[in-house]
């Protein structure tokens, strides 16, 4: 059982990865270096697309990354 878990969880830390690197990147100018980033807070404020599929599977993997984690502490102490 522990080894399975392990194997969950190597697969897990990979595609957390993957998804991470995949998210789109957020373009600074030089312009929000003076304006401390306030265009971004009163500008876009949800998700769309692409950018909200990745935000909810890097959630989910994150989550999943996290009870796999217990799991494993909990199998590993006994």
């Amino acid at each position: 059982m522990y080894n399975f878990f392990l194997g969950v969880m190597i697969v897990l830390s990979i595609l957390l990865i993957i998804v991470v690197l995949m998210q789109p990147t957020k373009q600074n100018s030089a312009a929000s270096a003076f304006t401390g980033g306030a265009d971004q807070l009163f500008g876009k404020q949800k998700a769309r697309g692409f950018e909200a599929v990745m935000q909810r599977i890097t959630a989910v993997l994150g989550a999943a990354f996290i009870i796999v984690a217990f799991v494993l502490a909990y199998l590993s102490s006994k």
